[in-house]
């Protein structure tokens, strides 16, 4: 069969394709389903009262959507419950792990790292007694799993609920055998199906096709109303009008593929898919196999290993990084690979759906390109030598692998659970060492490793590893190093001899000997690096060696003193940091501070006319004013800013930035109490805006025309008193015409309680005027936004005003002349609420 010519998105995701599985619920009618599973949780069973646990157990054959349902009917529901967690389970499930993730999920945030399984359901029922909570339990394959996960699970008659997704029609009944009930899912429906592949495939279910013919009517019946199978062949024929084209799939397929069912049908059209592509993203794609099912895949290791590996061709005018995100999109674009958290274009991680990977893992043995093997009760008995090792050990024993021999040619070896007992040393070829999932790891593992001459790439992530040896520097080859997670504080001097090291991961706890960085030239990533004091800022300016940086973090984790020699401190700060954004060739800078600080003011730095930053964040590093600079920055896409107070002025320099993507500001007010974005100030290309303003007595108000692409709006407000809102409720929300979601944290006399409607009667005038006039407007827009109301329960009502006031009387009124700037009368009457406490800056 000859093959079509490659179709390939080099930059970013098919916008029609940022979270195709969730999607599902506008383009197939997954309403009604959904509709139907929530009746289920909510329904009286057998004259139980509704405070009873309950379970609902979907079942079906794999790629009917079950996932998808689940998930629709738990981003629903969820805001009805004190707490709540999805968690996947597949088919060799590490409940150690799935009892973390719960725990995670509703919200327990205590060190739960080296607790046994007893351990952990002990703390989770403790936790849950006087919760309401609700658990998703994804893809559910084996009884004795759910036996002890249940125990973690209690019936504490709050009205708990727990949705389980299963292939197996007995483990569901099984599950739902007492106080439960069973939803059989159902393939898709012959005029659904037509309406996914013609969405999926032209963008439009509406889009008349007459001169395809009955070819599309033919495709869907071999299709059986299976959504995966259907946007499977829907990606082969992205744009693909043309008759003849539909036509050469339909025959390649067959018409043995009409006679099967099941996993057959699934098999022949993953064939198809998988021949579709061409040979270099195939090996991207089998490479894949070495990860378990339902496993979050993060992008930025992918990519790293795929490179070491050598599956990334050169091309010329791109980065080795470029070339493999375009794999990587592409993968997700033909839907052999599902995005996870994509932002406008660009997706963070993947993961691929159980049946696809069933489908790699077995061309993947065929073609021993990844051998996979449970290391519990197996060896390995075949004549091909291993390329590449993936060994899912979770045996609390010692298990012996095999004989040393075997490994002489690996090329990677991926470890998850417990460690093997085999010698890698015999493995001179070793490219790719990842043990990051592997617990139990100790400094003694890491003997002898500079013997691994060629390895390029090296992740760790046991609490059990305390240091490196120091012979690490004679892996001249490393590429990657990633020892987040890991108990190691300082690095040895010899990681200063890694000329080829690119990209390096740490704790922010990890100390820096002074000089090392600067030797460190071939660095094009480093994450986190942490500064413990201000003297550790200095350092930044060895930075302004590493001429290849394009990616930097950095962590602020300590306080600044009072007084003058914390302003000292803060115009010092400010130099170093300029230093960072005088990189002409940064494209991202992250610097996140978890401690109390003076505000800084930009005015000073310069970037270079040449700057090619693309994500500037300063979290927590407040600023007085944003920078007329800024909009000098024409790549920036990414911008995450904490400003003192905002001004009209600051509104218009942020509107002008060209390229500007997403925005989140926090802030305490805005000048006059109130905060306007009007038509002509800009945001052309922003997509997300976040706003948090902190104290009372701004008004927020969106003018017609502002912000003509914003899709997602977020907004954290304080709501207490209406003369604090200067008459503003509805904040012109329906001004905004491309929104298809809105969130909303009220801040002000209410419960911490997301199951009460803020809207209703019950609540504090001002919260149910501004719900009311939001919905209002909401209901006024094209996109019919889904809105979002959470509630934060604030009692003291801070008047930005008298905040300033106290800030600057505390701290020797260094702000008096910003307080005049932002128009802020030393002698204004306090607007404090009457006996309530004030706020402390």
């Amino acid at each position: 069969m000859e093959q079509p010519a490659h179709r390939s998105r080099s930059y970013g995701v098919d916008p029609r394709l940022p979270a195709l599985y969730e999607e599902i619920d506008r383009l197939v009618g997954i309403a009604g389903p959904k509709k139907e599973v929530i009746e289920l949780l909510a329904m009286e069973m057998n004259g139980s009262s509704s405070a009873k646990l309950r379970v609902v157990s979907i079942a079906g054959c794999g790629g009917l959507g079950k996932t998808t349902l689940a998930k629709q009917v738990y981003d629903t529901i969820r805001s009805q419950f004190s707490c709540a967690a999805f968690a996947s389970v597949s088919q060799t499930p590490d409940v150690r792990k799935i009892l973390r993730d719960i725990a995670k999920g509703v919200g327990f945030i205590q060190n739960t790292g080296d607790d046994d399984e007893q351990q952990l359901i002990d703390k989770l029922r403790g936790y849950l007694q006087d919760k309401r909570y609700l658990v998703v339990l994804d893809d559910v394959w084996d009884a004795e799993a759910w036996k002890i996960i249940k125990l973690a699970l209690l019936n504490n008659d709050h009205g708990s609920r727990i949705i389980t997704t299963t292939r197996n029609a007995r483990i569901a009944s099984f599950i739902s055998s007492q106080g439960g009930n069973v939803y059989q899912m159902k393939p898709l429906s012959f005029s659904d199906s037509k309406r996914l592949i013609f969405k999926r495939a032209f963008g439009s279910e509406s889009l008349s096709c007459t001169h395809l013919g009955s070819v599309p009517d033919e495709l869907l019946r071999k299709c059986g109303g299976l959504p995966l199978a259907i946007i499977t062949i829907a990606s082969i024929l992205n744009d693909q009008h043309a008759k003849s084209e539909w036509d050469r799939v339909l025959n390649d397929i067959g018409y043995a593929l009409a006679r099967n069912s099941g996993a057959g049908t699934m098999t022949t059209i993953l064939s198809l898919s998988y021949f579709d592509i061409p040979q270099h993203l195939r090996s991207c794609l089998l490479y894949l196999s070495v990860f378990p099912e339902d496993y979050e895949i993060k992008k930025q290791h992918l990519i790293n290993r795929w490179t070491a590996e050598g599956l990334v061709h050169a091309e010329q005018g791109r980065t080795k990084y470029e070339i493999a995100e375009s794999y990587f999109n592409d993968l997700i674009n033909r839907s052999m690979i599902q995005p996870i958290d994509v932002k406008y274009g660009q997706a963070k991680a993947c993961r691929v759906h159980d049946i696809i990977l069933d489908y790699i893992k077995c061309k993947a043995s065929e073609e021993n390109f990844v051998t996979s093997i449970d290391a519990v009760g197996h060896g390995y008995t075949s004549d091909y030598k291993v390329r590449r090792l993936c060994v899912s050990n979770y045996n609390e024993g010692n298990t012996t692998l095999w004989a040393s021999k075997i490994l002489t040619q690996v090329r990677s070896v991926t470890i998850f659970g417990l460690p093997v007992k085999t010698s890698l040393l015999p493995s001179t070829a070793l490219r790719v060492l990842d043990i990051g999932d592997c617990r139990g790891m100790n400094d003694h593992h890491l003997a002898s490793i500079e013997r691994l001459f060629h390895l390029m790439y090296l992740r760790l992530c046991s609490r059990s590893i305390h240091k490196l040896p120091e012979k690490i520097g004679e892996l001249q080859y490393l590429q990657t190093l990633d020892v987040q997670g890991t108990s190691i504080n300082e690095l040895p001097l010899t990681i200063a001899k890694l000329q080829r090291l690119s990209h390096l991961y740490v704790n922010r706890e990890v100390k820096f000997q002074d000089g090392m960085i600067g030797q460190m030239l071939s660095l094009e990533e480093m994450r986190v690096y942490g500064v413990q004091s201000c003297d550790q800022w200095k350092s930044l300016q060895e930075f302004g060696r590493l001429t290849k940086l394009k990616i930097l973090e950095i962590k602020w984790n300590s306080d600044m003193p009072d007084g003058s020699e914390g302003i000292i401190q803060a115009k010092a700060i400010q130099t170093y940091v300029g230093t960072l954004l005088s990189l002409c060739n940064l494209q991202n800078l992250y610097i996140t501070d978890a401690s109390r600080m003076y505000p800084l003011s930009l005015e000073s730095w310069h970037p270079d006319a040449s700057c090619g930053l693309r994500n500037l964040w300063l979290k927590g590093f407040p600023i007085y004013k944003v920078p007329n600079w800024i909009v000098s920055l024409g790549n920036l896409r990414v911008l995450k800013l904490w400003i003192f107070f905002l001004r009209p002025e600051d509104i218009v320099i942020l509107g002008a930035i060209p390229s500007l993507v997403l925005l989140k500001l926090t802030t305490a007010g805005g000048t006059s109490g109130r905060i306007i974005i009007h038509g002509s100030d800009g945001f052309r290309s922003l997509k997300y805006f976040y706003l948090s303003i902190g104290c009372c007595g701004t008004a927020l108000e969106f003018g017609a025309g502002s912000m003509p692409k914003v899709e997602h709006l977020n907004l954290v407000l304080c709501v207490h008193k209406m003369e604090f809102r200067n008459g503003a409720c509805s904040f012109g929300i329906q001004h905004l015409l491309a929104l298809s979601r809105i969130e909303f944290q009220i801040r002000g006399y209410c419960w911490d309680d997301n199951e009460c409607d803020p809207t209703v009667d019950e609540y504090d005038g001002t919260i149910r005027c501004v719900t009311r006039a939001i919905n209002t407007s909401v209901e006024t827009l094209p996109n019919r936004p889904i809105v979002k109301f959470t509630n934060a329960k604030r009692d003291q009502c801070d008047h930005f005003e008298h905040r300033f006031r106290e800030f600057n009387k505390e701290h020797g009124g260094f702000l008096a002349e910003w307080l005049k700037l932002w128009r802020i009368e030393g002698e204004q009457k306090e607007q404090v609420v009457p006996g309530e406490t004030e706020g402390e800056a």
